[in-house]
């Protein structure tokens, strides 16, 4: 049985997206994002989710408990610009049932 979570996802533009991202396939959120062409390709992920260059970055606008930053996306955002208290990678974050209902905005381009 297929489990798939609903997250709301606010592009660059200020668009809200509600999208079902399913839990069985091992994304992560970056992959999500360019699944359901929420940015123009090649402006995210475009270090392939290796956590080397912050085109992923989201700001997350609800209280779920995520995983805590490892070294590598720290260091990224602290090189990152447009960098909130909230921003995380969305390379980092694997889609799990834990998610439902996640809320989250793509970071500026630049």
């Amino acid at each position: 049985m297929t489990l798939d979570v609903h997250i709301q996802i606010t592009d660059r533009d200020g668009i809200r997206h509600d999208v079902q991202a399913p839990t069985d396939m091992a994304l992560n959120l970056m992959e999500v994002v360019r699944l359901f062409e929420l940015a123009p390709e090649g402006t995210i992920g475009v270090c392939g989710g290796m956590a080397m260059c912050a085109s992923c970055q989201c700001y997350i606008h609800s209280d779920h408990q995520l995983t805590e930053k490892l070294e590598d996306e720290d260091a990224m955002l602290s090189e990152a610009f447009n960098v909130k208290p909230t921003s995380r990678l969305g390379c980092q974050i694997q889609i799990n049932p834990e998610l439902e209902g996640l809320q989250i905005e793509l970071a500026p381009e630049d």
